[in-house]
């Protein structure tokens, strides 16, 4: 009863650590920290309770505000208004004259941050087109057209999200009581709930695909995983590890699942349909290996973008061949998160897949690699460059995660020495 008290509070702290204002909010981590591991060790009734309540009330509060740390939801709007007027989202940027009859003074205003020759938006990148895949363009065509509806429907979804790990957990003869780590994250509030990033869907669909490939169903598991993929392209990282039962199976549903959401856009506008994904990977600056932050710091950038294709390379071929097919998240767990220690994102939105599989049950510590983003998102608060908050947070994360494996290894070897 205590401890159910105990995690009870750490979930108030928790919640009035999401609704300060400024950057405070990032001080949610601690009682996170205390709260997950008093929920871990409360009975599963009230863990039950507790985690739901969470997941439900976190992403509720982040969503209270208005987008803190990204303007990506206007560019959903946006797609979602261009769809709804019969055009492809794909056909025109944002900028072009053929859509200036859908602009009003919502996203388009003379005080707004982004500026073409002809006005002002909040739409971010409005010269360019898209980059969003199908299945994201789908929901925003289908949300309404309201910044609080997004928010509402990404909270929705990282609430569902939660549940469906409880659920897979306790049917895979798992501890549920591991989704808190999922459900009371502060990064799934702020980046689904406050931010309304389209990840919460693709990660929900993840969570789905894994439980299906766990269950041995792995032509249902590729599709799902499919649908993922033509969400937001950071769940295809789990390809290598779902696909180590029945490959063939799981590739081909996989790859028939995105054709199919891809099909319709292609015969529309052909290889426009790949929108500004080639144009962002240059403007980050991984087509020249200048974003690379921690292979920067002992190889040339001329060779840091073949080292980066080679390490993750021989990570997917590690992977794919020591995965687990009835627990594939560990696995998966290590391909995400070697690929943002190598990327080292400033965008921490792009770790929630691997907040999801955390809560699967890979290691705890691997949640340091999730947190390392927001120190490059906000370099400039605290005079840093970019480069230099990249290195100091995903090379603290590294540390704690080796000495977190270095641990295991040790203890692993202790029990077998007793044993």
């Amino acid at each position: 009863m205590k401890r159910t008290v105990a995690a009870a509070a750490a979930l108030a702290l928790l919640l009035g650590a999401l609704l300060l204002p400024g950057r405070w909010y990032l001080l949610a981590w601690i009682p996170f920290a205390a709260g997950a591991w008093l929920v871990a060790r409360t009975g599963r009734r009230a863990a039950l309770v507790l985690v739901l309540l969470g997941g439900a009330l976190l992403p509720l509060a982040a969503a209270a505000h208005p987008p803190n740390s990204s303007d990506d939801v206007y560019r959903y709007l946006w797609d979602g208004r261009v769809q709804r007027a019969g055009i492809d989202p794909y056909r025109h940027p944002p900028a072009a004259p053929q859509l200036r009859p859908l602009r009003d003074d919502t996203l388009w205003h003379p005080g707004a941050p982004w500026c073409v020759p002809d006005g002002c938006t909040l739409i971010n990148r409005p010269a360019v087109p898209t980059i969003y895949p199908p299945v994201a363009e789908a929901l925003f065509a289908a949300l309404p057209a309201r910044v609080g509806a997004f928010q509402l429907a990404m909270a929705a979804l990282a609430a569902a999200t939660g549940a469906l790990l409880w659920f897979a957990l306790a049917s895979l003869g798992r501890d549920p009581r591991r989704a808190v780590l999922w459900a009371w994250c502060p990064l799934v509030a702020l980046e689904a709930g406050n931010n309304a990033h389209a990840d919460a869907a693709a990660v929900f669909l993840a969570a789905l695909a894994l439980l299906l490939a766990a269950r041995g169903s792995n032509a249902r598991a590729g599709a799902v995983l499919g649908l993922a993929i033509a969400t937001k392209l950071t769940p295809a990282l789990l390809v290598p590890a779902l696909s180590r039962r029945r490959p063939l199976v799981a590739l081909a549903s996989a790859a028939g699942a995105v054709a199919a959401v891809y099909l319709p856009h292609v015969l529309a506008v052909g290889p426009a349909v790949l929108g500004y994904l080639p144009g962002y990977l240059h403007e980050e600056g991984y087509a020249d290996g200048a974003r690379f932050a921690l292979l920067g710091l002992v190889l040339p950038q001329a060779l840091t973008a073949p080292a980066a294709v080679l390490i993750l390379a021989a990570a997917a071929v590690l992977v794919w061949r020591r995965a687990d097919p009835d627990r594939p998240w560990r696995a998966a767990a290590a391909m995400v998160a070697v690929t943002l220690l190598v990327a080292a994102p400033a965008y921490p939105w792009y770790a929630l897949l691997l907040v999801m599989l955390v809560a699967y049950g890979a290691p705890a510590e691997w949640l340091t690699v999730a947190a390392a983003a927001y120190l490059p998102q906000f370099a400039g608060d605290l005079g840093l460059s970019t480069a230099t908050a990249q290195r100091i947070g995903y090379g603290a994360a590294l540390l704690v995660v080796a000495t977190g494996l270095a641990l295991r290894a040790r203890w692993s070897g202790r029990r077998s020495r007793a044993g």
